[in-house]
């Protein structure tokens, strides 16, 4: 074990021990390769610690390992209770260990501890917690259709899921897919994101710790186009949730395709914000700057395009630069004081850093920000909260993501405008809208193409209500009742009482 793990302290003075091999069969194991990815702190840039990096061979070893517990009496056979009490052991050890866990989360990923530790790790262990309830209560039903025949239904694991996580939220995203993938029954192969693969591997240990027998949940490091495609297209694999960009997306749908897997993605989005003349103005900048500027603008709900009717557009944009300038305090992610922390990675600086320049090249007019923020230490990958106006519906900054703490404001006249220019887009993730009138609200909400609205609000996600978009925003749901249908194949039984030939 001594190879694979190392003792770190973080910044904020808390000292644990980082895994750093490939999770198999509740065993650490090095990769065959023997390659590494270095992790860095956004925060400072500087190295944190090298974990071993997963190929398509320590891929298929991992199946293996998933598969022969798939078929173990060990899990296949024990009752669904004992599977909830499993789950809920995990979600007991993940509240015990949430310091440690968002201390590596802040640490890897840059979001505010406070965030990570109130928000995030709540989520997790919620989340893993909910679907421990629902594991003794998946059942199938007894459809009458004459006294000569008895036909059921019965829900049953889908076999070996393989499961793609994104770097924004490595613990709440993996607790989204392994609750209820455990919670039916199934087993997982796991691939963290390689930008932020620390506070997975330190999961590992609880998961084994909290009962689960060998091969039941294997987590992987490794990058994309070596260990994820690999999960995308193994034969061995009966279903792919993903949760990342549309791009990836399309292309784990392709290789999915190979022996037609299950699929569920949770891709991009560019979620509109709309505010009515009628709306709460002060909740409305509100709502609307935690809907765009939380967690560094990085999440795929970020109501990241404002559109005001025109009667309060200007009073809408004074209270909102206002807001953003007294709230989004920059700052080192550890201190309480800080709102936002640094991009996760040099890359999404860059990125939108390019965003940046593309607004003013292509004449909108910068309200806010705009630029590097190198007031903490003058290293890191902070980035100002960057405000665009007078946007045009065709610029780059308008149609495309940025996942950033960058938002557009546009103005509209009438209610039918703001629903076409809110649906005028290739994503259909979440959309928001503000207004007093709650028959307005509900006949516009009836009329935005997304998987979710926010009335009121912005960025809702609630552990127990699905979550998930239309358009090139994904397939399927996850969270709540509806998450369980992605984990789960209905059988038909027909047995026949009496119509005898």
């Amino acid at each position: 074990m001594s190879d694979l793990s190392v003792e770190l302290t973080a910044p904020n003075g808390v000292k644990y021990t980082q895994p750093t091999g490939l999770f198999i069969n509740n065993e650490w194991v090095k990769s065959r390769s023997r390659e590494k990815i270095t992790t860095i702190n956004p925060t400072d840039e500087t190295q944190i610690t090298s974990v071993y990096s997963a190929g398509p061979e320590d891929v298929d070893i991992a199946v293996a390992a998933a598969r022969k517990a798939f078929k173990d009496p060990s899990w296949r056979d024990i009752s669904s209770t004992e599977r909830g009490d499993l789950l809920y052991k995990l979600s007991q050890l993940i509240e015990q260990h949430k310091e440690t866990l968002a201390t590596i989360e802040t640490w890897d990923n840059g979001k505010p501890y406070s965030v990570a530790l109130n928000e995030d790790l709540a989520e997790a262990a919620g989340t893993i917690k909910y679907y421990a309830g629902y594991a003794d209560k998946i059942h199938g039903q007894v459809i009458d259709t004459s006294p000569a025949k008895l036909a059921y239904t019965i829900r049953e694991p889908v076999g070996v899921c393989g499961q793609i996580i994104p770097w924004n939220y490595p613990l709440a995203m993996a607790a989204w897919k392994l609750g209820p993938a455990l919670c039916c029954g199934n087993t997982v192969v796991l691939k963290a994101a390689e930008q932020t693969p620390l506070s997975i591997l330190y999961l590992a240990n609880l998961i084994k710790e909290a009962g689960f027998p060998p091969g039941v949940v294997n987590i992987l490091n490794g990058e994309g186009r070596k260990a994820g495609a690999a999960i995308a297209q193994h034969l061995g694999i009966d279903k792919i949730a993903f949760t990342g960009s549309t791009a990836t997306g399309r292309e784990i749908m392709k290789m999915a395709s190979v022996n037609m897997k299950n699929i569920t993605l949770e891709t991009g989005g560019k979620s509109p914000l709309l505010v009515f003349d009628d709306a709460d103005l002060d909740q409305a900048v509100k709502w609307a700057h935690i809907g765009i500027m939380s967690n560094m603008g990085q999440i795929c709900t970020a109501t990241s395009r404002v559109m005001v009717q025109e009667g309060v557009y200007d009073q809408f944009v004074s209270a909102f630069k206002e807001h953003v300038a007294k709230t989004s305090k920059v700052g080192n992610p550890f201190e309480d004081s800080t709102f936002q922390g640094p991009q996760v990675t040099k890359a999404q600086y860059d990125r939108v850093l390019s965003y940046i320049d593309s607004g003013k090249s292509e004449g909108a007019t910068l309200v806010a920000g705009g630029e590097a923020y190198k007031d903490v230490g003058g290293k890191g990958f902070f980035i100002a909260p960057t405000i665009f106006t007078n946007v045009k519906d065709n610029m780059k900054i308008f149609r495309e993501e940025v996942f950033g703490p960058f938002v557009v404001i546009v103005s509209f006249k009438t209610e039918e405008e703001a629903i076409d220019r809110a649906n005028d887009t290739t994503y259909g993730l979440a959309s928001a809208l503000f207004t007093k009138d709650v028959v307005k609200a509900h006949r516009v909400a009836r009329r935005l193409e997304s998987g979710m609205v926010f009335i009121n609000s912005s960025n809702d996600s609630d552990i127990r209500i699905p979550f998930g978009g239309v358009k090139m925003s994904g397939i399927g749901r996850e969270l709540g009742e509806a998450g369980l249908s992605a984990y789960s194949s209905l059988k038909s039984v027909h047995c026949n009482l009496g119509n005898w030939l």
